[in-house]
């Protein structure tokens, strides 16, 4: 099951949600958005980009160089049409929206989904701290660690990052399990913590999974996708699709 890891965030207050209503990309036009410019994004190659069109509105995300295993794998599946028609079948508030389960196409209304992929993983590319799990990250889905301790992606899962702003007491309780589980590898940076704080993101998923782009235009449907009603497996209750992916850069 690609299921990305949620346990943390019931346990953290907060003082905001992510979404703001001039908020219409992850990495914002705002002087404080700007101020992370070094840290979110720094590659002086173009790079491509995606347009996913979906039922609730167009979603435009740009891809890393760094990571190029994942970027070529995404490109490819989207230039065959992997993704067209695809659910966004696990969808859970202040959290993420996940997709890439291609059987989704024709799954009837309430049916459990979410377990398929093309058959193959891909070996991590986890660039930390340079890419983190800010709002509006791109990032590959996984099983988790129990058995794939070395955190292949899925061939095809993804989920983009909607999550929650974060108080400076809750960051310590994420870098005191992130300490707990990497012995003290994995430390949120100055600069990174900011941006949590002023803009919020997911950050106990940091240096666990790949983050191998981020949303440049449409981050506000993202937040629309991320409220929907949901049944118990995290389904929306009224389908929300990819109607079709196109590489645009």
């Amino acid at each position: 099951m690609y299921r990305v890891v949620l346990f943390l965030l019931s346990l953290l207050p907060v003082t905001a949600l992510a979404q703001t209503d001039g908020d219409k990309t992850a990495g914002g036009g705002s002087a404080d958005a700007n101020r992370f410019a070094v840290v979110a994004t720094d590659s002086s190659a173009v790079r491509h980009q995606v347009l996913l069109e979906t039922t609730m509105g167009d979603v435009v995300v740009e891809l890393y160089n760094e990571t190029p295993k994942h970027r070529d794998n995404f490109l490819k599946l989207v230039r065959e049409g992997y993704y067209d028609g695809n659910l966004w079948h696990r969808v859970i508030a202040q959290f993420m929206i996940q997709t890439g389960d291609s059987t989704t196409r024709h799954a009837g209304l309430g049916t459990a989904v979410g377990d398929y992929d093309p058959g193959y993983t891909l070996p991590a590319e986890i660039v930390f701290p340079k890419y983190f799990h800010k709002k509006g990250a791109l990032a590959a889905a996984r099983e988790g660690d129990t058995t794939n301790p070395e955190r292949r992606s899925s061939g095809s899962q993804f989920y983009i990052v909607v999550g929650q702003v974060f108080t400076p007491g809750g960051l310590d309780r994420v870098q005191d399990r992130l300490n707990a589980q990497t012995d003290g590898k994995v430390q949120l940076t100055p600069e990174i913590r900011e941006y949590y704080q002023l803009r919020g993101g997911t950050p106990h998923l940091d240096s666990q999974y790949t983050v191998f782009g981020e949303v440049v235009k449409g981050m506000d449907v993202v937040s629309d996708i991320d409220f929907v009603e949901t049944d118990g497996n995290d389904r929306p209750l009224q389908d929300v699709r990819i109607v079709k992916a196109v590489v645009i850069k």
